[in-house]
């Protein structure tokens, strides 16, 4: 048995890290009526909706959970339900104007993250693990662009 720890753990410990920066961010920014779960959930929002079901399964929480997030985001103005031009049946989740103007925020703090992790990890090992990770990306993630 080893004593390292699964990389998949290594991951998720950084992702989280991540997470929770960005969230700070927006709390010092003065944006306080956002949590870290609605955060996850309104990230993974495409830039032309996404259906509540696909939000749900993608934050891997029930339909009632994302139901019950995405309500308190549209009750704070960060999304809206809007018909879906696809199938008249169904609607999807869209940011609003007030959600886009928290992605400056974000990307700023995604950009402090990652020039921290280069000081750390020096060009060449960040260079590889964004090629790693994009990599494992092909194998790993149903809801890339190209899927």
């Amino acid at each position: 048995m080893t004593s390292e720890p699964f990389v998949g753990l290594l991951m998720f410990i950084a992702s989280r890290d991540v997470e929770t920066r960005v969230v700070a961010a927006m709390r010092r920014a003065g944006i306080d009526d956002i949590t870290l779960a609605q955060a996850r959930v309104a990230a993974r929002i495409g830039p032309h909706g996404t259906r509540l079901t696909d939000l749900a399964e993608q934050a891997q929480v029930t339909k009632q959970t994302a139901t019950a997030i995405v309500d308190r985001l549209e009750h704070a103005g960060y999304v809206e339900r809007v018909p879906d031009t696809t199938d008249g049946r169904a609607r999807l989740v869209r940011l609003t104007g007030k959600a886009e103007a928290l992605l400056p925020i974000a990307r700023a703090e995604e950009r402090r993250i990652e020039q921290e992790w280069e000081r750390h990890l020096g060009p060449r090992r960040m260079r590889e693990l964004r090629d790693a990770l994009t990599l494992l990306r092909e194998i790993t993630d149903p809801y890339r662009d190209d899927a």
